[in-house]
């Protein structure tokens, strides 16, 4: 069974947590044969972190992991931080397959997005 992990920072503000919970929802509801679980985990300051977030996805019977980073550029964070969190998970789960797709920023489609979030103001 596959499981999409949406991954983000994690804010003190709960209401931007709860934007990301919500996104995860939205993903639910679309998901495709391609996968059967949709969850989501915080880099820091917010729950479930990463390693909590794919024990989440394993107990519900994920034997693989596709972890999105939710992350607009390849800081710190993408390029080092989320791999650390991940590589936890997966020491939890070794006999789960976890793999890291490129985070949000780097898709094409952003720009399109970026266009028409313009025209719509």
């Amino acid at each position: 069974m596959k499981a999409l992990l949406l991954v983000a920072h994690g804010s003190r503000k709960q209401s931007s947590n709860e934007e990301v919970e919500t996104l995860s929802l939205k993903i639910k509801q679309l998901l495709t044969s391609e996968f059967e679980i949709a969850e989501c985990g915080f880099l820091e300051l917010a729950q479930p972190l990463i390693p909590e977030a794919i024990d989440r996805c394993v107990a519900l019977g994920a034997t693989e992991i596709i972890v999105v980073p939710y992350f607009l550029s390849a800081g710190r964070h993408v390029v080092q931080d989320v791999p650390e969190e991940v590589e936890k998970g997966q020491k939890n789960n070794p006999d789960t397959l976890i793999r890291i797709s490129n985070y949000l920023g780097a898709r094409d489609e952003i720009a399109n997005l970026l266009i028409k979030s313009a025209i719509e103001a």
